[in-house]
């Protein structure tokens, strides 16, 4: 009894590990608002690294982040690294494009807690007296990530940070009318 229960129990396992080597390799996270403010009141908000710490969802996780500029004052070759608790981790981003009030796209490596790099990408469509701001997040899923997106729904998770970060932008943003 004891070695039919072990192969089944073996089975399951195989066929699971088989299921998750079979989950997409790519990730897109995607999330928009639209935002009463001109796209370059929006652009600036991104563009600047600086001012991402009024907005972004992770400087509230951990306030006592230790974060360092380098390179670009703003733009292109701008970059930010941050050292965190077990909440943000650690890591680096850089803007690697700056299309002025339309796109900015940021390379992110992460270090802790899980190595990975992935891309980020902003862009700023004006819609009448608003502007749709798009903030989506690409990147390879190696086994391991793979095996976490089976237990938690990466899209929820990482988009609710995207949501929480939009609507502290938003509010920003359309307090400097």
């Amino acid at each position: 009894m004891l070695p039919t229960i072990l192969a089944i129990i073996t089975i399951v396992i195989v066929l699971f590990l088989v299921y998750v080597a079979t989950r997409p390799s790519e990730f897109r996270v995607v999330r928009s608002l639209a935002i009463s403010a001109s796209p370059a009141v929006l652009f600036e908000q991104v563009n600047d690294l600086h001012r991402w710490q009024a907005w972004s969802p992770w400087a509230k996780l951990d306030p006592a982040m230790k974060v360092t500029y380098a390179g670009a004052e703003q733009g292109t070759g701008a970059s930010y690294t941050w050292l965190g608790n077990k909440k943000v981790g650690e890591g680096k981003m850089v803007i690697e494009q700056s299309e002025p009030d339309s796109r900015i796209v940021i390379q992110l490596q992460f270090i802790k807690p899980f190595p990975a790099t992935n891309t980020t990408e902003f862009s700023f469509k004006p819609e009448g007296n608003q502007t749709l701001v798009a903030w989506a997040m690409t990147g390879q899923k190696n086994f391991m990530m793979k095996f976490f997106g089976v237990l938690m729904n990466m899209d929820k998770m990482i988009g609710q940070d995207f949501e929480k970060g939009l609507a502290a932008m938003k509010t920003i943003a359309e307090d400097r009318k």
